[in-house]
């Protein structure tokens, strides 16, 4: 329930963004305002709202996108797991973001969220569904893990994020083919982490 008064069910990405821009005030967000904000007992909406804060302004803050790609992690291992409301800890949950990156991301990404939902709907549902979302889950898991080697170079995240982002869309939309969508994404960010081994060995500072 927004602070109009109006539910908001999230059903595709952008009535996930608009709930994350109605169902939040003041000048900073925690995660946890954003997680209420979208429902945070459905896995679908979840992923998705991790991802799209992966790839979103909010990730400018130094460090933050190692610190998404450990709440993905924490996340999706409840779920691998046979956890049906998976949970974060508090010192997570309060993490606080500027609510105007926030806007500001929801407003980039808007005109191409209306793009992607009018390309999705609910087909091959059964890809959406267990066993499978503990197939999503796993991937998901690896995905976070390749973000912390990627997350020495410009941009390297950004294939991984999607692969959470996309996956979050299938499962919310209960579109199985955005699903495969999101396979490619995370098999483009294996080839990325192969190729760029060398440099990311030179980078790693341990």
């Amino acid at each position: 329930m927004n602070r109009n008064g109006t539910d908001i069910p999230v059903t595709n990405l952008r009535t996930m963004m608009r709930s994350l821009v109605l169902n939040t005030e003041g000048d900073e967000v925690t995660v946890h305002e954003l997680l209420v904000a979208i429902g945070r007992r459905a896995h679908g909406p979840v992923f998705l709202l991790l991802g799209f804060i992966a790839v979103s302004p909010l990730t400018i803050i130094p460090g933050a996108n190692w610190f998404i790609a450990t709440v993905i992690l924490a996340f999706a291992l409840q779920i691998v797991f046979g956890l049906n409301h998976p949970w974060l800890p508090k010192g997570v949950t309060e993490i606080k973001f500027k609510r105007d990156h926030l806007v500001q991301g929801v407003a980039a990404g808007e005109r191409y969220a209306h793009m992607v939902d009018a390309l999705v709907k609910p087909r091959l549902t059964f890809l959406t569904e267990p066993p499978f979302l503990q197939i999503v889950a796993v991937i998901c898991v690896l995905a976070a893990l390749l973000t912390y080697p990627l997350g020495l170079v410009p941009l390297g995240p950004l294939l991984p994020s999607l692969t959470v982002l996309l996956f979050g869309l299938a499962l919310t939309a209960r579109d199985g083919f955005v699903l495969l969508l999101a396979g490619a994404a995370f098999a483009g960010a294996i080839l990325l982490v192969v190729n760029l081994t060398p440099r990311l060995l030179a980078l790693w500072p341990f």
